[in-house]
């Protein structure tokens, strides 16, 4: 403090100037005076303090008396110069109200306001915390926001709201400053240190929020950080690198299937430097914190004073009595800008202006209509259905040509929020729906073809109940589950027929396997009853993948970084195993192309999530090999339409930070555009009638030594997703003589166009010309005397053929019988 005596000391001379308010005399500072006044002693001793003019913290008696002169005199020069540039504006500012503590280091002033801690209580210093000095803090007012806090909002709705949106913004107005990041891995490893901890695997750079343990206790990734002793002196350290003004603490039980662990209380302390130590006070008593009640529930604490620093420390003081000292945590804080720290550089953001927050139900629908009276002629808004709560589910379609198939089309789909909880792919797909409406007003050609020559679909909430579950409680409190399943309690990602058993019996139990249907396989009856437990957001969506003929899909989920692709589900219920489809080849490009451009995954130094390294299978893998999910929506997809689809898990977070948001596109936007160019490649074409030039529906169209087959569409064009190569195709139709060609796939990201011209069987013409009652024309007549006449030379041959083997039988039967 003693940098601020002299200018503190002096300034109180000038209060009858600074402190003047309605013709009243300030008392100064220390008798109290006016927020003015206060104001502009915090202001000059700041540019005093900026300047470097401080007592070392060892000077000597005579170096103290010289800087006292040389730091007397500053304020003067520094008070004449401030009238001279228009102090009157300064002091007419309207009083601010809130306070900040700052550690005694030479810093700069941040500013910030905030909403006071409620879940502190007192504690008298009783001997047990680490030896620190008593906290020497300099408190004072602040006005404007001007902290690396991130608030990329471009719209903000200024009118009434309702009171349920009030109160989330109530609850969320707590929570000004972002996470560190711990949970989102921005925090490395490097930077958590601890007292104490019982293995590697309980080691301090496991003390993430929600990071999840592997399923064997003991290893190298366990669900908390544990000191390895049980008493007060144990203490989890984050070392921010910059100075932050630290708000408050996040923090969570062990992630465990085998033991219960949870902290019940904890002080905090900060530090400049690791070594001297200053503990959170609530008044004149330390602020005792409340931890957890139980492993998974995140629970909030805030600082009864937000302070500055570089270091922080959580300290706990009891924790579960059948359990040992292990936490989880998230720490919130404001980046303080610093001009002496030449590694102060921003985080790079986005630069693409959209609208980077989290949009619960009201707000997305908001945002859907604004993208469309932007860009009317290009999206449609409609819906599929609604969720079990009566919230409609929207999707967005982007076209030169919307509310229409067009022949030769593909139609492309994303799918996000199947799990209510994981809210960045919602955000993304926002995101990607303004990204194109704007780049395509730009003429950025890549996005007007794509719009040109694709019809493409984005679901951004499968699941909006538990979206506003999980979306009351914000992105750092909602926990790793809450709002995962649908208000009935499903979870959706098994909610789906489960085929691929259907389809493994009827193959083990058919004595010809070649007959067994490898695609379009029918909806079992038991998922049809009333009493079948089906979400109406599933059949949601299972009737709009029978409406629409898609032909390309991703999933989007969060908590790891992986793109995963079917079968989901494994033979013979095995709990992991690699489980391919016909077109495995496909899709294991499929996801590397997503993944290999994802700016996090693509990372060779990235930080594994919670326990498996995925960077090893390049972050790809087939569902089967990570986990067995029956009933998924990507097997589904596959074996009851044409289409395609892979599930990208996009972060380790699941909901992160609303200022994670841009960088989270940024990581992204490559990839989703890329993947979605995806649609364009394999063969295509259209399947006509010889006679009547019309596509024919529901043709089958075979690859050779690909066994999935796929069928034409309505207006009888078809799309079939292939890697590179020459392939033999053959089309079929009931009624139709098959046709068979071959084509040619190229490196080019462009379909080879393969159209088939089908001609009727000589039956099916008589049946369609007898049921309009119309005469058969000679030509057709003349064809089904040839056929007649096939077919009785191929019986009578086959009834001569059977005479025949029985004359041989009773020959054969005589002569043994003589002998």
């Amino acid at each position: 403090m003693h940098r601020y005596i002299c200018c503190h000391n002096f300034l109180q001379d000038l209060s009858w100037n600074f402190g003047r308010e309605g013709g009243r005399k300030s008392e100064g500072v220390r008798g109290g005076g006016t927020e003015e006044g206060r104001w502009m002693e915090v202001w000059l001793c700041h540019l005093i303090n900026q300047r470097g003019i401080f007592f070392p913290p060892h000077s000597s008696p005579a170096t103290k008396t010289r800087m006292e002169k040389s730091l007397c005199m500053l304020p003067a020069v520094l008070f004449l110069g401030l009238l001279t540039h228009g102090a009157a504006a300064l002091i007419n500012t309207p009083a601010p109200t809130k306070s900040y503590a700052l550690i005694d280091y030479t810093t700069t002033r941040p500013t910030v306001n905030w909403t006071e801690a409620v879940t502190v209580k007192g504690e008298s210093r009783d001997g047990t915390t680490p030896a620190t000095a008593e906290p020497d803090i300099f408190t004072t007012t602040v006005r404007d926001k001007q902290l690396d806090t991130t608030d990329t909002s471009k719209e903000r709705n200024k009118k009434e709201k309702d009171p349920r949106d009030r109160k989330t913004e109530d609850d969320k107005s707590k929570l000004d400053c972002p996470p560190l990041g711990l949970e989102s891995l921005r925090v490395d490893d490097s930077q958590i240190q601890a007292s104490s901890y019982q293995r590697s695997g309980l080691g301090p750079h496991r003390g993430r929020l929600n990071i999840q343990s592997g399923i064997e206790d003991g290893d190298l990734y366990d669900g908390a950080w544990c000191a390895e002793y049980k008493d007060r002196h144990q203490w989890l350290e984050v070392d921010a690198l910059h100075l932050t003004l630290f708000t408050g603490v996040i923090l969570q039980g062990r992630n465990s299937i085998w033991s219960w662990d949870w902290v019940e209380t904890y002080k905090v302390q900060l530090s400049n430097d690791s070594v001297t130590w200053h503990t959170s006070m609530n008044g004149t008593q330390e602020a005792l914190f409340e931890g957890n009640q139980n492993p998974e529930t995140p629970v909030l604490g805030l600082l009864p004073v937000p302070t500055v620093a570089r270091f922080i420390r959580i300290n706990p003081q009891t924790w579960y009595s059948n359990g040992t000292v292990c936490l989880r945590a998230e720490i919130l804080g404001c980046r303080v800008h610093d001009p002496s720290d030449i590694y102060s550089a921003h985080e790079s953001g986005s630069k693409d202006a959209l609208d980077f927050r989290h949009h619960n139900y009201k707000e997305m629908r908001k945002l859907m209509k604004s993208v469309t009276e932007e860009c009317p002629d290009i999206t449609r808004v409609y819906t599929i259905g609604r969720s079990y709560m009566g919230l409609k589910l929207y999707v967005m379609e982007i076209s030169d040509n919307p509310g229409k198939h067009e022949l030769g089309e593909p139609e492309f789909r994303y799918v996000a929020g199947m799990h209510g909880n994981e809210a960045l792919g919602r955000e993304l797909v926002l995101n990607l729906m303004q990204y194109m409406c704007k780049e395509y007003k730009k003429g950025n050609q890549r996005i007007v073809r794509l719009v040109t020559e694709t019809r493409i679909h984005l679901l951004p909430s499968m699941n909006p109940d538990g979206y506003e579950e999980a979306y009351v409680k914000g992105s750092e409190l909602s926990g790793w589950a809450e709002g995962r399943y649908s208000f009935e309690g499903i979870d959706l990602n098994h909610n789906f027929p489960d085929l691929n058993n259907i389809m493994w019996d009827t193959q083990e139990k058919a004595a010809d396997k070649s007959k067994v249907p490898n695609h379009y396989i029918p909806i079992p009856e038991y998922y049809t009853k009333e009493d079948a437990t089906v979400a109406p957001e599933t059949r949601a969506v299972i009737s709009w993948m029978q409406d629409i003929p898609f032909v390309l899909s991703a999933n989007l989920h969060g908590g790891e970084l992986v793109v995963t692709y079917p079968f989901d589900c494994t033979r013979d219920w095995a709990p992991q195993e690699d489980t391919p489809t016909a077109d495995n080849a496909f899709f294991r490009w499929l996801a590397s192309v997503y993944a290999s451009t994802n700016l996090v995954m693509a990372n060779p130094d990235r930080r594994i999530c919670h326990y498996e390294e995925f960077q090893s299978h390049n972050n790809i893998i087939n569902g089967g090999a990570w986990h067995t999910v029956p009933g998924s929506m990507n097997d589904f997809s596959y074996l009851h339409t044409n289409c395609f689809e892979v599930t990208v898990e996009l972060s380790c977070d699941k909901f992160p930070h609303v200022s994670e948001l841009p960088i989270e596109w940024e990581n992204n936007k490559e990839s989703l555009l890329v993947y979605m160019e995806q649609v364009h490649r394999g063969i295509k074409g259209v399947v006509r009638d010889k006679l009547t030039k019309k596509g024919i529906a529901d043709a089958i169209i075979k690859v050779e030594d690909h066994d999935h087959d796929i069928r034409s569409a309505a207006d009888g064009d078809y799309w079939r997703l292939l890697n590179p190569g020459e392939y033999k195709v053959i089309v079929w139709a009931v009624g139709y003589f098959p046709s068979m060609r071959r084509c040619n796939v190229g490196m080019e990201p462009n379909p080879t166009i393969c159209d088939f011209i089908l001609t009727k069987t000589p039956i099916q013409r008589l049946k369609e010309i007898r049921a309009k009652g119309e005469k058969i024309p000679q030509d057709l007549q003349l064809r089904l005397r040839a056929l007649r006449l096939r077919k009785l030379r191929a019986s009578t041959k086959a009834i001569n053929r059977r005479r025949e083997g029985q004359r041989m039988r009773k020959a054969r039967s005589s002569q043994a019988w003589k002998a």
